[in-house]
């Protein structure tokens, strides 16, 4: 099985949708995903990440699942930082935490790394939970069992298919450090995701055994092909 996580395009968060040069760039990764072929398409039920998936959708002749677990909003309530002003910010973009994420203490404990003591007090671990519960049953249902092994499955059905799943970066962090067995400190000190990118990871079977294998992350090449403008990060 292939699985093609793609990133929202450029969005507007109030209301919640896409801006015009999202809505095209959703348009060019939907002409890419026509191109590879995509069995199943799931998406988050918030609207930007619905409008990224149409194109495709439409493309392909498929209709789009909703997935609640997805959705940015349950991140959001999980995964920010509360400040004392009442302000919030997303944990891996706040740089105190940002050096706890890459202290020794927070690496040792690797996937609990929300035991930390300084974690105290936020939702990360039942966010990370979560996540990570709903995201076995996710590949669970799509024939990988995850092992007592991070990051090993367990295949028990032939699976030749190719999935989408359109989603957000907050999200997008935890779902796939789960899925690849990388502590998410270590996983969101490291990568990001760029609007309407493409990832895609390999569910090879050996055995009866996946390991699941990055074959691109945070992949723009449509944005390029389209000679769209990139805005989230620069341009080589």
């Amino acid at each position: 099985m292939l699985l093609f996580f793609v990133r929202h395009g450029d969005p507007c968060y109030d209301p919640d949708s896409l801006t015009p040069l999202g809505l095209r760039q959703a348009e060019a990764i939907g002409r890419r995903l026509a191109r590879y072929g995509v069995g199943r398409i799931f998406s988050s039920p918030m609207r930007r990440a619905m409008q990224t998936a149409q194109p495709a959708a439409e493309l392909l002749c498929r209709e789009i699942i909703p997935v609640d677990f997805a959705s940015e909003q349950h991140a959001w309530d999980e995964l920010t930082l509360h400040h004392e002003d009442g302000s919030r910010t997303w944990a891996a973009h706040d740089p105190k935490t940002q050096q706890l994420f890459a202290s020794p203490d927070v690496r040792a404990l690797g996937m609990r790394w929300y035991e930390h003591p300084a974690f105290a007090g936020e939702r990360y671990r039942s966010g990370m939970e979560r996540i990570a519960r709903e995201s076995r049953a996710f590949l669970s249902s799509l024939g990988y069992e995850q092992t007592e092994r991070e990051g090993i499955y367990r295949a028990v059905r032939e699976n030749d298919e190719r999935v989408a799943l359109f989603a957000h970066a907050g999200f997008g962090g935890a779902f796939l450090s789960h899925v690849l067995g990388i502590p998410y400190p270590q996983y969101v000190h490291t990568f990001d995701l760029c609007h309407s990118s493409l990832t895609v990871i390999e569910f090879r079977e050996k055995n009866g055994i996946c390991i699941p294998r990055v074959l691109t992350l945070s992949n723009d090449g449509h944005l390029y092909s389209d000679n769209l403008p990139i805005r989230d990060r620069p341009r080589f």
